[in-house]
């Protein structure tokens, strides 16, 4: 039978990095099963831990068995998840965000703190999303992202359930700038009749995380099937925002006693707005001095 695995073979150089791995994953990964995905997803966005959970932590996270994480290693031609693991200790020194030792902090608590201890450990969980962040963003990606909001006639924002927060934090910066905002945030389920006056060319700004609001997805394919181009602010780049997108931010915001922040989104999200209100200053400045 002929192998189907996209990735080397025994006899081929394994993966120099944990980079290339993801590289195969994400050139391997529509065809997948439905619990194979999510390990793709998990494993994408997560590669910081996985080079400190053992496989019984990663199956729980990804909600499968055990052998499923054995499945998908083997899928993509490793021996199995310690050969896969190995990828991402290998730069773990270097790469490793704090996240880690304050999740250890947060299993030892077992929810005995004190109101202040578990004041430290959600500020703490913060800092460590916003040095990952830091640490993280492609800045040819942030300019990009600008770009795409300077040049769009229009600008949409959906973001539904967890994500709300951002999406009214960006329909209150955005109307500071000179661009006509849409903020599709629900209200009635009125998106659908607001959707109408979307153009070709307008960008949506699309906001959501794993497990992904059904009602972005469902907005992000109207806008598309409308000619939008889309600017997704996600948790992965499997995720099926980013699929469709022109342009991708990634924020992986830690969790802290089973509750996830969105601490490094908003601060992406400000920062946005905050690029976007320079470039068409310095634009504005430009045709006035010209």
């Amino acid at each position: 039978m002929k192998n189907r695995n996209p990735v080397p073979t025994a006899t081929q150089a394994p993966y120099a990095d944990a980079d290339a791995f993801l590289a195969a994953v994400r050139a391997g990964y529509e065809p997948l099963s439905r619990q194979l995905k999510a390990i793709a997803r998990h494993v994408e966005a997560q590669r910081d831990r996985l080079a400190l959970d053992g496989i019984q932590d990663t199956a729980r996270q990804c909600e499968v068995q055990p052998s499923a994480v054995v499945r998908f290693a083997k899928h993509f031609g490793l021996a199995g998840y310690s050969e896969m693991q190995a990828l991402f200790r290998a730069g773990a020194a270097r790469q490793l965000a704090p996240e880690g030792g304050y999740q250890q902090r947060v299993r030892a608590l077992a929810g005995a703190g004190s109101p202040a201890q578990i004041a430290h450990e959600v500020i703490g969980g913060s800092i460590a999303s916003l040095q990952a962040l830091q640490q993280a963003l492609p800045e040819g990606d942030f300019d990009a992202a600008v770009d795409l909001m300077a040049q769009a006639p229009a600008l949409w924002l959906v973001a539904s359930r967890r994500a709300f927060p951002v999406g009214a934090y960006l329909a209150y910066a955005l109307q500071h700038t000179e661009k006509p905002v849409h903020w599709l945030h629900g209200l009635g389920h009125m998106q659908e009749g607001q959707l109408r006056a979307l153009a070709a060319g307008d960008v949506l700004v699309a906001v959501s995380f794993a497990p992904y609001a059904s009602e972005t997805l469902d907005v992000v394919e109207a806008a598309a099937a409308r000619g939008a181009k889309l600017l997704a602010l996600t948790d992965s780049r499997l995720s099926p925002l980013a699929k469709r997108a022109d342009a991708v931010l990634l924020a992986q915001d830690g969790a802290t006693f089973g509750f996830r922040s969105l601490t490094s989104t908003l601060c992406l999200a400000q920062s946005l707005f905050l690029g976007l209100a320079w470039r068409m200053e310095l634009a504005y400045g430009t045709r006035s001095g010209g």
